[in-house]
């Protein structure tokens, strides 16, 4: 059901082009779960210029960062509710460890990463974080997030379209993946028990 949701929030948004990608990348940032990527990586494949893929960027990075602060403005006014409601226990539990051990390097961290960074902005809005520090991170975050796509992409654009093609790429890839995103994995699972031993000591 949920890949069906994000298969037509994509599909409506890439016939409107930058303004698609500008209400994508604002409504994920806030409450929806389209990833804003859906569209940059297609978009800045088939970009004309560097100043197309740069404008690409640019729209996604602070089109999410006003979403966010829309998540900001949710968490700020309904409070820890909403992220009990929506989030399991154990995502609350990690966030607010983030929070709490990391403060605005943590919305850096969730904004470049896979973490979800709606519920991060949403806890930010209920711990009532620096709104200014909460941007900074932020713009910084979801920078190199689309910058590194528009980078790699618009460089190596026609390799990585061949490489994709080629079966021993998916596997070479699949597996580059797993080393990289494994202790990304094993951060995220072990951070509560992290900041509680901390506490305790």
């Amino acid at each position: 059901m949920l890949e069906g949701v994000v298969s037509s929030i994509i599909d409506w948004a890439g016939e409107w082009g930058l303004l698609g990608l500008a209400v994508v990348s604002a409504s994920e940032a806030a409450f929806q779960p389209a990833p804003p990527d859906l569209l940059v990586i297609p978009m800045v494949l088939g970009a004309d210029s560097s100043l197309d893929i740069l404008a690409i960027v640019l729209v996604a990075t602070l089109s999410s960062v006003v979403g966010a602060v829309g998540g900001y403005g949710i968490g700020a006014y309904a409070g820890r509710p909403i992220l009990e409601r929506f989030a399991s226990d154990a995502t609350v539990t990690r966030l607010d460890a983030l929070m709490i051990r990391y403060g605005s390097a943590g919305i850096f961290l969730a904004a470049v990463s896979p973490i979800p960074y709606k519920a991060l902005a949403w806890a930010a809005g209920a711990g009532r974080m620096d709104l200014r520090l909460f941007i900074a991170a932020g713009l910084f975050g979801r920078g190199i997030r689309f910058g590194m796509e528009g980078i790699v992409l618009g460089i190596w654009g026609d390799e990585f379209l061949s490489l994709i093609e080629n079966p021993l790429a998916w596997l070479v890839g699949g597996l580059l993946g797993l080393l990289l995103i494994l202790p990304l994995i094993g951060w995220w699972t072990g951070l509560a028990e992290a900041v509680d031993s901390e506490n305790d000591s």
